[in-house]
C-alpha cells in the first residue's frame, strides 16, 4: 500500500462543502466487526482466490470463513491445456492467480461457514440460491453479465474490455470496473491481469470505496456475452497463433524499431481541441526526429516569455527514456530535443508546472516505486530532486491539480499485478510540496477506459476537462476527454464526453495524450512501422 510523505507547510485548505480535511480530523472509531462468508467451488479453486481471502482477511474488523459449495459457470474442460501451452509457449511465471489450488491453501478460513453465522456472502461459485432458505445478503460476481470466469474468459474470446460487476441480492450493482490487461494476445496473461484487478474491485467494494457505474454510463445492466466451446481444435489454434505471433515480434524487432511514437503540434488560430472535439481541418505537424528515437508525452509550458516543450525522449540502442526539452517560437519549434534529466530508471510523462516562484516536475518513473518532485534551477534544465511525494507506490503519469484551495494529484496505481491502466488513485495535499493524503475511497475509479491521465487538467467555461487515456483496445489507443462532476474529500466522479482516435488528420494507431500552452497545442500517438537504421 502506498504510504503518503512530506513535510512543508502550506495555505489553508478551503472552505465550503468540503469535508473535513486530514489534518483537521478525530481519529475514526474501531469499525465493527464484518463476518464474511465467501462461497467456494473446491473444483475451480484457484490462485486468486488464495490471495482475495488473505487480502480481505487482513481488513480491520473483519472474520473471514469459507463456505464450500458445488458450483456453477466454471471454465471450459480444455482452458487449462489452453493456459499450460501459453505458459510454455511465453515463459510466463507460474505458479499464478489462475494456477488451480488446493482447498487445504484455505485450511485458516474454517472447514464451513454456515451462512446464517455470517453478515454478509461473497459468492464466488455461480451456485444458485435456494428461494425457500433465508439468510444474509449475497453479493454475486459476473462479467458481462456472465457469472464465474467463464463470463471472463468469454469476454476475452469475444475481444472485450470486461466489464466486473459485484451484484446485490436485487441485481443492483454494489462496484463495477472496466478491466484491463497488459497483453491482448495471451489469453492467460490477459486473464491473470483480470483477476488482480477484480481482486482489487472486491476489496474496494467491502471498504465501501467502489463506484457503482462507469463514467460513460454503461455497466449497470449488461447482456451476457457469447458462450463458446474451446474444443481440442480452438486449443491448437489458439496456441498455434499465439507460436506464430511470439515468432512475427522477434522477427519484426530485428527490422523495426518498437514502439513507433512521434509528437504533433499546431499552432492554434481559433477553439483548441477541447473546444472543437475533433481533429483540427489543417492536421497537425510532426516534431521530427532522427530514426534512431522516438519523442513522446508532451508537456508544455510558457515561462519566460516563450514555449517550452518537455518530451520522453527514447533512444532505442539504449533503451531508455529520458526527459528532453526545446523552444518554440512563432514559427515553431527551434532545434531539437535536447536531454535536461536522465536517472538510472526510465523516466517519461514529464508533468511540468509553475508555482512560488519557480518551475517544478514530476516525471514519471514508476520502477523506483515513488513520486517525485524536481525544481529547476537552470530552466529548462538544472533539474534538482526536491521531495519524495509517496513512496512505495507503481504509480503512473501522476498529474496535479489546485482546486478550490487544496492540491489533488491523480495517478494509475498498479498494486498486485494486473494492468498498470485500469485504476485511478487520488491524493490531496494543503501544498504541492505535501504532506500527501490518500483519498479514503481509494481507488476511485477503475476503468481502462479513463482511468489513466493524457496530460493536464484544464478549466474550461467553469468545468473541469480532463484529458484521458482510452486503454480498451491497447495502451494509448484513443484520448477522451472527461469532465469532472465531483471531486472532494469524500467523493470523486467524472463522465466522459468525448473519445478521439486516430484518422485522417494524425494517421497511425494510437491518440494518447493532449498538451497546450502560449498558442500552441501538442498531442502524441504511433507512426506507421520504420525500418531500423544501422549505426
Amino acid at each position: 500500500m502506498e504510504r503518503a510523505i512530506g513535510g512543508a507547510d502550506g495555505p489553508a485548505p478551503g472552505v465550503g462543502r468540503g469535508p473535513v480535511w486530514p489534518e483537521h480530523r478525530a481519529a475514526a472509531p474501531r469499525p465493527v466487526l464484518l463476518r464474511i462468508a465467501v462461497r467456494l467451488d473446491r473444483r475451480t479453486l484457484r490462485g486468486w482466490h488464495i490471495r482475495l481471502l488473505d487480502q480481505l482477511g487482513q481488513g480491520l474488523g473483519r472474520r473471514v470463513r469459507v463456505a464450500w459449495v458445488a458450483g456453477e459457470h466454471g471454465l471450459p474442460p480444455n482452458a487449462e491445456l489452453l493456459f499450460r501451452l501459453e505458459a510454455a509457449i511465453h515463459g510466463l511465471p507460474r505458479p499464478g492467480l489462475a494456477t488451480p489450488a488446493e482447498p487445504v491453501a484455505l485450511a485458516a478460513y474454517g472447514a464451513d461457514a454456515p451462512a446464517e453465522d455470517s453478515d454478509l456472502v461473497l459468492d464466488l461459485s455461480g451456485a444458485p440460491d435456494d428461494p425457500a432458505v433465508t439468510g444474509p445478503p449475497v453479493w454475486r460476481l459476473d462479467f458481462d453479465g456472465m457469472p464465474g470466469e467463464a463470463g471472463l474468459l468469454a469476454a476475452l474470446f469475444a475481444g472485450n474490455a470486461p466489464v466486473a460487476a459485484l451484484r446485490g441480492p436485487d441485481g443492483a450493482p454494489v462496484a463495477v470496473g472496466r478491466l484491463g490487461a497488459e497483453s491482448h494476445t495471451v489469453m492467460l496473461a490477459a486473464f491473470e491481469d483480470y483477476l488482480a484487478r477484480t481482486i482489487t474491485l472486491i476489496a474496494a467494494a467491502l471498504d465501501g470505496a467502489a463506484s457503482t457505474h462507469l463514467p460513460d454510463g454503461s455497466g449497470a445492466a449488461l447482456q451476457p456475452a457469447s458462450r463458446f466451446d474451446l474444443d481440442g481444435l480452438g486449443v491448437s489454434r489458439r496456441a498455434a497463433g499465439g507460436l506464430a505471433r511470439q515468432v512475427a515480434r522477434r522477427l519484426y524487432a530485428l527490422c523495426f524499431h518498437r514502439p513507433q511514437w512521434r509528437v504533433g503540434w499546431r499552432r492554434v488560430v481559433g477553439p483548441d481541441l477541447i473546444d472543437l472535439r475533433r481533429h483540427p481541418e489543417g492536421g497537425w505537424t510532426d516534431l521530427p526526429d532522427d530514426g534512431r528515437r522516438f519523442y513522446a508525452d508532451p508537456f508544455a509550458i510558457a515561462h519566460g516569455g516563450s514555449v517550452t516543450l518537455f518530451v520522453e525522449e527514447f533512444d532505442y540502442r539504449r533503451g531508455k527514456g529520458v526527459i528532453s526539452a526545446l523552444s518554440f517560437d512563432a514559427s515553431g519549434p527551434r532545434g531539437r530535443p535536447e536531454p535536461v534529466l536522465e536517472l538510472d530508471t526510465h523516466l517519461s510523462y514529464p508533468f511540468v508546472f509553475e508555482a512560488d516562484g519557480a518551475v517544478w516536475m514530476i516525471p514519471e518513473s514508476h520502477a523506483s516505486g515513488t513520486i517525485d518532485l524536481y525544481r529547476a534551477t537552470a530552466f529548462p534544465g538544472g533539474w534538482v530532486h526536491e521531495a519524495v511525494l509517496v513512496d512505495h507506490v507503481v504509480a503512473g503519469d501522476a498529474t496535479l491539480l489546485r482546486h478550490e484551495g487544496r492540491w489533488w494529484m491523480f495517478a494509475t496505481v498498479r498494486a498486485g499485478g494486473g494492468s498498470y491502466s485500469d485504476t485511478l488513485h487520488l491524493w490531496h495535499a494543503p501544498h504541492f510540496r505535501g504532506p500527501w493524503t490518500p483519498h479514503p475511497r481509494n481507488p476511485v475509479l477503475i476503468d481502462v477506459g479513463s482511468a489513466r491521465a493524457a496530460g493536464p487538467i484544464v478549466a474550461r467555461d467553469g468545468a473541469l476537462i480532463r484529458p484521458v487515456q482510452d486503454c480498451r483496445q491497447g495502451y494509448g489507443a484513443a484520448l477522451g476527454l472527461a469532465r469532472i462532476l465531483r471531486l472532494d474529500g469524500d467523493g470523486y466522479e467524472q463522465r466522459v464526453e468525448t473519445r478521439l482516435g486516430p484518422g485522417a488528420a494524425w494517421p497511425g494507431s494510437r491518440l494518447h495524450m493532449l498538451s497546450a500552452a502560449g498558442g500552441f497545442e501538442f498531442i502524441d500517438g504511433s507512426r506507421r512501422a520504420r525500418a531500423r537504421l544501422l549505426g
